[in-house]
């Protein structure tokens, strides 16, 4: 089997899982596991097969939730406008913002709680809630207008308007956006839940 066709397979097959203590039923694929400090889950443990690509990135959870686009896209969404490193122009990027998804799992992190954010190429990217909240970070699902595509920086990513953050416009544009993976498919909360 080749790997595009196993990934095809996992997706599928952890699309299939039961719902457990959520109300979320997936449509489609999922697209977006999250982990961690969270209360609603739809899925179990870490498969070590179906969950490869975790695997083989050193993740591991008991209890995670799952969403696929449909998901995503029904929460409120923003559009921000930043300039981005790739051809040094403004794109419309639009999307929930990063910690409504969050509270679809029910995490409530405090401020100083780190997010650690994985692509899937393996990059990951900490940050704190308070930073998320201040920048204003969303999951960006569109790209001037459509869908962002697999295999571009989609479909999925990690993103802020870096322009309108003082202390990050004022970096080389290149340097502002290390802590915004694309093709994000995890999302891990780590600790200092509110009560």
């Amino acid at each position: 089997m080749n790997k595009r066709q196993f990934l095809g397979s996992a997706a599928l097959a952890a699309a299939a899982l039961p719902a457990s203590g959520a109300a979320m039923t997936m449509r489609g694929p999922a697209l977006l596991t999250i982990t961690g400090d969270i209360k609603r889950s739809n899925r179990g443990a870490l498969d070590p097969v179906l969950d490869r690509m975790m695997h083989n990135q050193k993740i591991s959870f008991s209890k995670a939730l799952a969403l696929d686009f449909a998901a995503i896209t029904a929460l409120p969404a923003v559009t921000i406008r930043p300039t981005l490193e790739y051809d040094s122009k403004p794109h419309a990027l639009h999307g929930p913002l990063l910690l409504d998804v969050l509270a679809l799992a029910g995490a409530r992190p405090g401020d100083a709680a780190k997010l650690v954010l994985r692509a899937v190429d393996g990059y990951a990217a900490a940050l704190t809630v308070a930073q998320a909240r201040e920048r204003r970070f969303i999951v960006a699902t569109h790209l001037d207008g459509q869908p962002i595509p697999l295999g571009g920086v989609g479909p999925l990513w990690a993103v802020y308007d870096a322009d309108r953050v003082p202390e990050m416009a004022a970096k080389p544009l290149p340097e502002r956006f290390a802590s915004c993976p694309w093709a994000l498919y995890h999302m891990e909360v780590e600790g200092n839940a509110q009560a």
